[in-house]
C-alpha cells in the first residue's frame, strides 16, 4: 500500500511518518519550502525521511511571502513568545498561515494520485495545538470529501484516504507513540524562530517542551 506523508520535520509529522511505516505503507514524503521563517525544518524533514527509509522525498517550492498574513511568512509580524498554554488555545494566533493545510493537501493529493497511492498521512492535532482551523476533525472530514469528488481515483475507484492518526492525541501521547515507534527526536525541528538552535519561547517550542517535561523526559534538540 502506497502512502504520501506530509513531512515538515517536526515532532508530529515525524511520528506520522513512522506510524505509516508501522501500518505497512510504502512511504513517499512531501515537504514544502514556502519561504517560511523557519526553513530549517526542511533539513530536519530530509534527515528524518532518510532515517525512516522512505522511497522518495519531494520538496515543493513556492512563495507564500508574496502575500504574507502570518508571522511565519511576514517579518513585520512578531512571533508570539512566552505565552501560556491557555493563551495559545484562546484564539487563532498570528502564526496561522492562511489556507496552508489546504494548499499542502492539494499538492499531496496530486502527488498521491499520480503515483496511485491509497493514502495521504497528515500530522494535524486538535487537542494540544495553537488553535489553527485547519487542524480540526471537521476540516479533515471536509477535505476527505474534496479528495473523493476532485479526483479520477475518487470518482471511478477506491478513493485516496486522508489518515490523521494524531488528531485526538495530546502532545504527551504523541511523544509516547513516537517513542514506541522509534522516532529520532534529535533529528526533528519544531521552532518557529528559524535560528540554529530552537528559541524555547515560541508557541511551538513551548508546547513541545511542556510535553517532554510532563513525561519526565529531556528534549534532545538544542535550545538557546
Amino acid at each position: 500500500m502506497k502512502a504520501v506523508i506530509l513531512l515538515s520535520g517536526g515532532l508530529d509529522s515525524s511520528t506520522v511518518l513512522y506510524q505509516a511505516k508501522e501500518d505497512g505503507c510504502e512511504c513517499y514524503a512531501i515537504s514544502f519550502d514556502y519561504q517560511q521563517r523557519h526553513r530549517k525544518e526542511l533539513s530536519s524533514a530530509l534527515m528524518v525521511g532518510k532515517r525512516a527509509g522512505i522511497i522518495q522525498h519531494q520538496v515543493v517550492n513556492f512563495d507564500l511571502r508574496q502575500w504574507g498574513g502570518s508571522a511565519l511568512t511576514d517579518d513585520k509580524i512578531d512571533l508570539p513568545q512566552q505565552r501560556s498554554l491557555d493563551e495559545m488555545a484562546d484564539h487563532i494566533p498570528v502564526t496561522y498561515v492562511p489556507a496552508r493545510n489546504t494548499i499542502f493537501l492539494s499538492f499531496a493529493l496530486g502527488y498521491a494520485e499520480a503515483i496511485a497511492a491509497e493514502r495521504v498521512y497528515i500530522g494535524v492535532n486538535a487537542l494540544d495545538y495553537s488553535g489553527y482551523p485547519d487542524c480540526r476533525l471537521d476540516y479533515i472530514q471536509a477535505m476527505q470529501e474534496v479528495f473523493r469528488l476532485g479526483t479520477k481515483q475518487g470518482r471511478e475507484g477506491e478513493g485516496i484516504k486522508i489518515v490523521a492518526p494524531l488528531i485526538e492525541l495530546k502532545k504527551t501521547e504523541i511523544i509516547q507513540l513516537g517513542n514506541q515507534l522509534g522516532v529520532p527526536w534529535n533529528l526533528t525541528w519544531s521552532c518557529y524562530a528559524g535560528g540554529d538552535a530552537a528559541c524555547g519561547v515560541c508557541d511551538s517550542c513551548q508546547l513541545r517542551l511542556a510535553a517532554f517535561a510532563e513525561l519526565g523526559l529531556e528534549d534532545p534538540i538544542n535550545y538557546v
